[in-house]
């Protein structure tokens, strides 16, 4: 339960009781409970849309249910794509792709990254099939917290002293099985073959991005986590919408 807290505590702004005992590997532990995170943050938009969509139109209760994943998150993982952004734009070595990570003020690419970030996410969420919406609401952050855990399991740390590297120093196979145990059954019973192939394509895209940044830097940070999350919230809404598509083809 301390894990679950934890874990409730660091991704979301939910007022939740802080864990008594917080060791130094705790914060790697709870990984595990990523996923499960995720699903609560997918129940209350699925309650905010069924709040909503008595009121507005679709396309507004969309808009409004992407400003609300964000405010439950309080923007943490949005930070990590316009920081990565910035970093991707930034010509030098590793250290200079990490010290424009580390640096407060959002550049121009940043900017750009959030904007068509938050644009895709919205226009992938108002082309799902009104009867695989809130399934989807359900689904798609988990599957999303589930990419950050299979893109720290087994990872390094690019920097010593970052958020990246106390994460990484508690976590174990366990964590990144916990979290699949979670992830899999959930993109099953959610959302079915569209649910299996987002979980796929959140999967690879985890692993792609590991791949490309422990090359690039020799491993990864916080940033390029809550990176890792924005992108495949918008990549998994994609995969539900095309596998769909696909379907009707056939």
């Amino acid at each position: 339960m301390r894990h679950l807290l934890l874990a409730i505590q660091f991704l979301t702004i939910l007022p939740v009781p802080s864990p008594k005992r917080c060791g130094p590997d705790d914060l790697g532990r709870s990984t595990a409970w990523f996923p499960l995170v995720g699903l609560l943050i997918g129940g209350l938009l699925w309650l905010a849309d069924l709040a909503l969509t008595p009121l507005f139109p679709r396309h507004l209760t969309d808009a409004l249910l992407v400003m609300l994943l964000a405010l439950l998150t309080g923007g943490l993982h949005l930070d990590g794509l316009a920081d990565v952004c910035d970093g991707l734009a930034a010509r030098g070595d590793k250290v200079r792709f990490l010290a424009v990570m580390k640096d407060s003020r959002v550049g121009a690419l940043g900017v750009v990254g959030l904007v068509l970030g938050l644009l895709l996410k919205y226009a992938a969420l108002l082309a799902v099939p009104i009867y695989l919406k809130r399934p989807a609401l359900l689904a798609v952050p988990a599957l999303a917290r589930f990419a950050q855990v299979a893109l720290l399991a087994g990872s390094r740390a690019a920097r010593a002293d970052g958020l990246g590297n106390t994460v990484l120093t508690g976590m174990g196979p366990a964590q990144l099985l916990l979290a699949t145990a979670t992830a899999l059954p959930l993109a099953w019973f959610t959302l079915q073959i569209a649910g299996l192939i987002a979980l796929l394509a959140v999967s690879l895209w985890a692993l792609t991005v590991r791949w490309y940044f422990t090359r690039r830097l020799d491993g990864v940070t916080g940033d390029i986590a809550g990176f890792t999350s924005e992108t495949a919230e918008v990549l998994a809404l994609l995969a539900v919408v095309a596998t769909t598509a696909i379907l009707t083809w056939i």
